[in-house]
Formats: structure tokens, C-alpha cells, sequence
């Protein structure tokens, strides 16, 4: 089953110092930390704060693409966490078929805000992050929950890199 989620916010990770997306359940308060890149924070982070760029940035670009060949973007799904790693599908509409294509869940996020299109993740993925060990540094899954419980709203302000 899939759940709607949205983008709570962008946080650094007080451990690794590695970026942060923070997905909730639309309809609950079940949080998703899902590890990304610096890239494609910013990526998500100058999108989420509406932050004009001079050039067309990579996500910007592909969806520009996309537009341009009449193919719109229906849904991402993170689909698995496999050994601490997230894998995700995009699904398009072309020529009124749907295509699924693999892709990074950080880039997925990225391209799904440019497109406005809704961010679900298989209920399994949330099941298996809840009990997954995150990081070496962490007794077990219970004190980063903590963190996550305990964010403040300002602690998802500017995303500074």
C-alpha cells in the first residue's frame, strides 16, 4: 500500500553532517528520514524556497525536457530500503501509458516538486526505516526517533550547506 507524504523539511543530520529529507504522512505524523546527497539537497532546498537560479539547474532542466516531449510526471514512489539504501520509481504519463522508470529517491523528490506531483511511499519502506540502524554512532533506531519527534519547526528553516 502507498502513503502520501509531503516534504516536512530539510535538516542536517547532527551526527554525519549529511543532509536530511524529511518526509510525514499526510495523514498521520509518521516521519521518513531519507539520507541524500548535498546536490540534490540543494536542489530540493532552492525549489521548497522558491529560490530562482540564474541557469536552469539539473532537475529544472529534465522537467523542462519533459514538458517539451509532452510527458508529465504522475507520482513518485520509494518503492525499498535495501542495506540503508533507498530506491524509488517516477511515473510518467506518455501517449496516455503509464512508465515506471528506477531512480534515486533524492532525485525523484527533486523533479516530483518541479512538477507538483505527489510523493507516496510503499508502507513496507516506512515499516523497515523505523527499525533499521542509521548510523554507527546511534545506540539503535529509538534516539534518532527522538531527534526527529523533537524537531522544532525553525529547525527546518534555510537549508544552509
Amino acid at each position: 500500500m502507498e502513503i502520501e507524504m509531503k516534504i516536512k523539511g530539510l535538516v542536517v543530520d547532527p551526527i554525519s553532517k549529511m543532509p536530511i529529507v524529511v518526509l510525514e504522512d499526510i495523514n498521520s505524523k509518521r516521519m521518513l528520514p531519507i539520507w541524500i546527497g548535498v546536490f540534490e539537497a540543494n536542489a530540493i532546498a532552492l525549489k521548497i524556497e522558491n529560490i530562482p537560479t540564474p541557469r536552469p539547474m539539473t532537475h529544472d532542466l529534465l522537467k523542462n525536457f519533459l514538458d517539451i516531449i509532452d510527458i508529465s510526471i504522475q507520482k513518485i514512489v520509494v518503492t525499498d530500503v535495501r542495506d540503508n539504501t533507498f530506491y524509488a520509481s517516477i511515473y510518467f504519463l506518455h501517449n496516455d501509458q503509464t512508465v515506471k522508470i528506477d531512480s534515486r529517491p533524492s532525485d525523484a523528490i527533486a523533479l516530483a516538486l518541479r512538477a507538483q506531483a505527489p510523493i507516496f511511499v510503499e508502507e513496507e519502506v516506512v515499516s523497515k526505516a523505523h527499525t533499521m540502524k542509521y548510523d554507527e554512532d546511534l545506540e539503535d533506531s529509538e534516539k534518532l526517533k527522538k531527534w526527529l519527534e523533537n524537531l522544532k519547526p525553525e529547525d527546518f528553516g534555510k537549508y544552509k550547506m
